[in-house]
């Protein structure tokens, strides 16, 4: 389904940060099973804590980049933006971005990201077309629908 540039509502700033939160609970959850997969029982000042081991670190780290290249690449929306109505689009056809787009839209998140994703919030507050770095750079755009 292809939509014109003009019918594209990118006015969903209050929807992204929902959808953001949304992203954030899920990818907890799988580092939390991740953790205990794959984490390492430590005693320091006499409390018990499970921290992750460095190969379980890089498994979600991993987990996180494919998620949101997956999920934006293959269908435009994280479970985050299905959950709140929007979607990532293509800023030239309207459709779901290419998975190069969603890898740069996702590497682009560690700048975005910074400061609890304080970045990100201040540039798509800022520009007219309510986009971020990883948006700019990937020619996406996140729309209502």
């Amino acid at each position: 389904m292809t939509y014109t540039q003009q019918s594209l509502d990118v006015h969903v700033t209050g929807r992204r940060v929902v959808a953001t939160l949304i992203d954030g609970l899920v990818l907890s959850i799988v580092s939390y099973f991740i953790t205990q997969i794959f984490g390492t029982e430590s005693t320091a000042s006499g409390f018990d804590y499970t921290r992750l081991s460095f190969g379980g670190s890089l498994l979600v780290a991993a987990a996180t980049v494919l998620y949101y290249i997956l999920m934006e690449g293959l269908t435009g929306r994280t479970l985050g933006k299905m959950a709140t109505g929007i979607r990532v689009v293509d800023e030239a056809t309207g459709n779901r971005p290419s998975l190069g787009a969603a890898t740069i839209r996702t590497l682009l998140r560690f700048v975005d990201g910074l400061f609890g994703y304080l970045v990100g919030f201040v540039i798509v507050l800022s520009t007219s077309r309510r986009r971020r770095l990883g948006d700019m750079a990937a020619k996406t755009q996140v729309v209502r629908g």
